[in-house]
């Protein structure tokens, strides 16, 4: 396994995370590249849990990010201060960040994955430990529908929001019963979407995704075939 960017991502890269928060961390590595032609081809991700971190194999990491996935994008657009591992192959990465990004594609998963957290609000109780974790869902929501909206009107995936008390104050306000708030939040956001002109493409430049995960694989063909 070689590598190739990981930084902190979640919570802590938001600006949102408070004392319980865990330190998530999100990497891309690259298997060397005759394991793909062996008997038993090379694992697409690894998770731990303790610590939390997930490594997806380059071209897995590749397909995510093309679909739009929020958590497998953000990786390109942290803060400098997130980042832990970037090489030479993990900066080319980055520069080419935008290549990923496509207008349906975001707005699809960017309100998907809201939706999914409202799912969540309507079936959490409102116990101490539902209602922390209601709390989470309604930032998660929030913070979603805002980078979502960010990207799809300036192309620019924004992680660490301006005013972070803001989502956790509507967080708590959700947890607390308000729940309308959230509802009134995602039907905003789908209004802003259907008006918004979007720079991003109709579809992702998959030439230029492709032309780096090749380097990659050439990166790591054992040098005695690299010559050849």
């Amino acid at each position: 396994m070689h590598l190739l960017l990981s930084g902190i991502v979640g919570s802590v890269a938001y600006g949102l995370a408070g004392p319980g928060s865990d330190v998530d961390r999100l990497g891309v590595y690259a298997a060397p590249t005759v394991a793909f032609h062996g008997l038993r081809p090379p694992r697409e991700s690894v998770v731990t849990t303790e610590p939390d971190v997930t490594l997806h194999e380059a071209a897995k990491y590749c397909r995510l990010a093309l679909s739009g996935n929020p958590t497998a994008t953000e990786l390109m657009w942290l803060p400098d201060d997130c980042y832990e591992t970037r090489t030479e192959l993990g900066e080319r990465l980055i520069a080419v960040r935008s290549a990923f990004l496509s207008a349906p594609r975001a707005r699809d998963a960017y309100l998907g994955y809201a939706t999914q957290q409202f799912r969540k609000l309507t079936t959490r109780d409102s116990s101490v430990g539902g209602r922390r974790r209601s709390a989470k869902h309604a930032r998660h929501l929030a913070r979603l529908l805002h980078q979502g909206r960010v990207l799809y009107a300036t192309g620019v995936l924004e992680i660490r929001p301006a005013d972070p008390e803001w989502f956790r104050a509507f967080g708590e306000r959700v947890a607390g019963g308000a729940l309308d708030e959230a509802e009134a939040l995602v039907a905003e956001a789908e209004r802003d979407f259907d008006r918004i002109r979007t720079p991003l493409p109709e579809r992702p430049d998959e030439e230029t995704v492709e032309r780096w995960l090749l380097d990659v694989r050439a990166a790591f063909l054992p040098p005695e075939l690299a010559r050849r």
